[in-house]
């Protein structure tokens, strides 16, 4: 008689147990599907709804990123004034140019929001390249498992591509220059630590972060709303 080893399987979304042969332990993924809906979902279909899931967050988020007010309107992931220059900001408030520093932080955020546009495509081969291993860590991981691993595996290329984009974006909304100008001014004040009006690196990484807050907060809503799930396959998935 075959021996079998009682587990307990935590799914995001659900949680139940079954008894799975000891043999059957090489590929948990493949012989667990056999337990959902009865067996009607194949390791293809997980790996498929998992990537229609990152897909759809990638969209959504791109998509409210990129309006107006995506990021200066949304507290989450609105860019400040660069904290490192957090000084520079208050010294030139005190000297009447508040103004001028809310309209470089608007142009700022407005950098981000022209840059996000072109953000989707960034992730693609990400996506494609999702492994059977991967979608086994997504699937029994938390609620922003899918973006974790987006960010873990885009992160170094995601930066490299989006430099190029976020500075552009930043030329055509006058950001950069309205950065240069007030270091410019904020440098000529006696006794000061002197700063660098280099704006590019820091808005990547901002703009950046803001769009994986986004898209983890897609993802969370993918696996507890089922209004949320927009295509059968993320119903086949995440609807159990």
């Amino acid at each position: 008689m075959k021996k079998y080893i009682k587990y307990i399987l935590i799914i995001p979304v659900f949680y139940f147990t079954v008894s799975i042969s000891a043999s059957q332990i090489k590929n948990p993924l493949k012989k667990v599907t056999s337990f959902f809906r009865g067996g009607s979902l194949t390791e293809d279909e997980i790996i498929s709804g998992l990537k229609a899931a990152l897909e759809k967050g990638i969209t959504t988020s791109s998509e409210q990123a990129s309006r107006v007010d995506g990021y200066y309107g949304n507290s989450l992931i609105r860019i400040p004034f660069p904290p490192e220059a957090k000084e520079a900001e208050t010294r030139l408030r005190s000297i009447g140019m508040s103004d001028e520093v809310d309209k470089f932080i608007i142009s700022l955020n407005r950098g981000a929001e022209k840059a996000a546009k072109e953000a989707s495509s960034v992730f693609v081969s990400a996506i494609k390249s999702m492994t059977v291993e991967d979608a086994w860590g997504i699937l029994k991981g938390e609620n922003d498992a899918a973006t974790k691993y987006l960010n873990k595996t885009t992160s170094p290329q995601l930066n490299a591509k989006f430099l190029p984009i976020i500075s552009n974006a930043l030329d055509e909304v006058s950001a950069t220059r309205y950065y240069a100008n007030l270091i410019n001014v904020y440098n000529k004040i006696p006794f000061v630590k002197k700063l660098n009006p280099d704006l590019d690196t820091y808005a990547t990484e901002q703009a950046i972060k803001g769009l994986f807050v986004l898209i983890a907060k897609e993802e969370a809503r993918i696996r507890e709303d089922p209004a949320a799930r927009t295509s059968e396959i993320l119903k086949k998935v995440f609807g159990h």
